[in-house]
């Protein structure tokens, strides 16, 4: 029995040696080495469901050698990073993912508020609010949970033909985001920290040294396409229909959305961040760069599909193809807008794609990009040039335009060639433009060299 014992402490002490140098080893790996911190998460570049890579590199921004009233105004070369770009313009239908999420998330908050068994989460709680229980279907309805939504919906004095229908003024979806440019400002006004530790950033920017709850910034937006733009845009044309069914109607599904101001269309990119990376998170994938509109580099980069000099995305100087066929949902001649078959925007993915595997990067709707408009562009950096701005309210109406590119279809076709540039106010909606995404990618020509793609 004695020899038992002694045999079983031994291996105890084996097994506990064996597991200490394990740990030692996995955390101390490297024989003394530099190598760098081990065990990290891997990951590969993934091209999101309905995107396009887009390479990086260098090209001539502004107008090409046809039209030299802007050469020298808005012409320089300037340099990309790769990026991923929707290939076409987000559909109504995508765009209604986004409205049904925000609905359902005020029903599913009403519900959790008025104490409905199974719609909150028990003892969780975030700013006073009980936290909602996603889990929960709602394909059984009780008088109680008709109750507790009610005021959800129209009002009886506002309801047409006594329908009841979800009150859209209630559409709102608020997020956070982060002021990296006010961050990193060297002038903060604080003081310098009398504890006798040397912090080596306090110098250059205080604020790092300090709460970041100034840089965060809360954002509530209604995220309801303006539907009545049909009106307001075309004050004597009959485009009633449009305004009832181009955005509700499965016929339209696959219609570029419209309606929708620069404010929503980056509310939409928001969303659809973290929809995406809240499923990668879910898996255990890291996550990846948040959705954004394009800057208008990008988007001319993008547009001109590797072709430098062409005014147009599939190269060439005219807007017709060698038998007389639109090659773009424009306006060909003055009162003339179905010679393409259209009247109105067209099905997405109509016509052919450039080089890039991009659709509809000339006329079909306009398209919001991320910065802020100015005369000119030529004192922009040659390096992702950006020129970002998010007016507030009280900002002068100058300050609130954005740029919008592509024209659309009711525009000439000079109008809509790749370097065209003109702005729409950031919050206000229009029958003729809508916009795309674009997610950065990290890491320079990762996907040309086939390093790793589509790994999640």
């Amino acid at each position: 029995m004695k020899r038992v014992a002694s045999l079983l402490d031994v291996r105890n002490l084996t097994a506990t040696a064996f597991a200490a140098i394990l740990l030692w080893s996995c955390s101390n790996s490297g024989n003394g080495e530099l190598i760098g911190a081990q065990n990290r998460q891997k990951m590969g570049p993934q091209v999101p469901f309905g995107m396009v890579y887009v390479p990086g590199g260098s090209f001539v921004l502004g107008a090409g050698g046809f039209d030299p009233s802007y050469q020298i105004l808005n012409m320089r070369t300037v340099s990309m990073s790769d990026f991923f770009m929707d290939e076409t313009e987000i559909t109504n239908n995508e765009y209604r993912q986004f409205v049904d999420y925000v609905r359902e998330y005020h029903i599913r908050k009403a519900l959790a508020e008025n104490g409905i068994e199974g719609f909150q989460i028990e003892s969780e709680e975030e700013d006073g609010e009980p936290q909602i229980n996603w889990n929960t279907k709602l394909n059984k309805w009780t008088p109680e949970m008709v109750e507790a939504v009610a005021d959800l919906y129209l009002p009886e004095e506002e309801r047409f033909a006594h329908r009841k229908e979800f009150d859209v003024r209630k559409l709102n979806y608020e997020y956070w985001s982060y002021d990296y440019k006010g961050a990193a400002q060297k002038s903060w006004g604080g003081e310098m920290p009398d504890d006798g530790v040397y912090y080596g950033s306090f110098v250059n920017r205080p604020q790092s040294m300090r709460s970041r709850q100034q840089f965060l910034q809360k954002h509530v937006v209604n995220v309801y396409p303006d539907t009545l733009c049909w009106i307001f845009d075309w004050s004597y044309s009959y485009n009633d229909p449009m305004v009832a069914g181009y955005f509700n109607s499965p016929l339209y599904d696959n219609y570029p959305v419209v309606g929708v101001n620069w404010k929503q269309a980056e509310a939409f990119c928001k969303w659809r961040s973290e929809l995406y990376n809240n499923y990668l998170e879910s898996k255990g994938y890291p996550t990846v760069q948040e959705f954004k509109l394009p800057t208008e580099a990008q988007w001319e980069y993008a547009a001109r599909g590797g072709l430098e000099a062409s005014p147009y995305p599939w190269g060439g100087n005219y807007a017709r193809n060698i038998n007389g066929c639109l090659l773009g949902n424009f306006k060909p001649g003055r009162g003339d807008y179905a010679a393409d078959g259209s009247l109105y925007p067209c099905i997405v993915g109509h016509y052919a794609p450039n080089d890039f595997g991009l659709y509809d990067m000339m006329g079909n709707v306009a398209e919001w990009c991320l910065d802020a408009y100015d005369e000119s562009i030529a004192n922009n950096l040659d390096f992702n040039p950006a020129f970002l701005y998010d007016a507030k309210p009280d900002d002068g109406i100058g300050l609130k335009r954005k740029v919008i590119r592509g024209g659309s279809f009711k525009d000439f076709a000079d109008i809509c060639k790749v370097y065209y540039r003109t702005f729409e106010y950031q919050d206000t909606c229009k029958s003729y433009v809508g916009f795309r995404c674009v997610q950065p990618l990290l890491g320079s020509g990762i996907m040309q060299s086939g390093s790793g793609s589509n790994v999640y």
